[in-house]
């Protein structure tokens, strides 16, 4: 899953980038207005974490703007503002939840665990179950058959897209868009590798391959 994460203050945005990336998030960082305007309309997020108090342009006039054009991305606001009023305006600009600063980390990533799994329909439970498995997000580890399963960083991403996107036709450049950041090269033949492995400790139907389309989760099981 990508995120684009809006925040001018450094410290704190190396902080949550570090604890994203540790829950096998991509994390983009800008900490502009103006530039996160554009990046969030031209790059496909799966959710925005947006800071309130931007230069170059107040992250609420970011928020309504990206709304205004139609963008329908989950956005988490960060606000330093404690009144009931500004935390109303901002989900009445478009926000899908909120945390007020000063945060712990955790409170952020299950936070972001939650939007994303309810923008898919599903419901935020211990773990993430779809086609037959339950996924732990937090010891990044699937439980197939009642056979706890482990996985590498790599398998754990690309399985959780899957899961959050059941018999759904992705193509390789898709999955690459969700699946890095935009500072990392993007190999479509590494992808394959991937799900050759998922399918080596999951099942060879678990993950079928449309030829010229790219691949479909969760058809082969019940």
């Amino acid at each position: 899953m990508r995120l684009l994460l809006v925040e001018d203050h450094v410290p704190l945005a190396d902080e949550l980038m570090a604890g994203l990336t540790r829950q096998g998030y991509a994390v983009d960082w800008l900490a502009d207005g103006r530039d996160a305007l554009h990046q969030g309309q031209s790059e496909p997020y799966d959710l925005i974490i947006l800071d309130l108090g931007l230069p170059g342009l107040p992250g609420i006039d970011v928020l309504k703007q990206w709304r205004t054009s139609g963008l329908t991305t989950p956005v988490l606001i960060l606000t330093a503002r404690s009144s009931w009023s500004e935390r109303i305006d901002g989900l009445k600009a478009g926000a899908d939840d909120y945390v007020t600063k000063p945060f712990h980390p955790e409170e952020l990533q299950l936070r972001v665990q939650a939007l994303l799994r309810r923008s898919h329909g599903q419901s935020n439970q211990p773990l993430l179950k779809s086609a037959g498995l339950h996924l732990d997000e937090s010891r990044q580890c699937v439980i197939n058959e009642g056979a706890e399963v482990q996985l590498t960083a790599a398998e754990f991403r690309l399985l959780r897209y899957f899961m959050l996107h059941p018999q759904q036709i992705l193509s390789k450049s898709h999955l690459a868009e969700h699946l890095y950041d935009g500072e990392t090269e993007r190999d479509s033949n590494v992808l394959e590798v991937h799900v050759n492995h998922l399918r080596r400790k999951l099942g060879r139907t678990v993950i079928e391959t449309r030829r010229g389309q790219g691949y479909i989760f969760g058809t082969g099981t019940q």
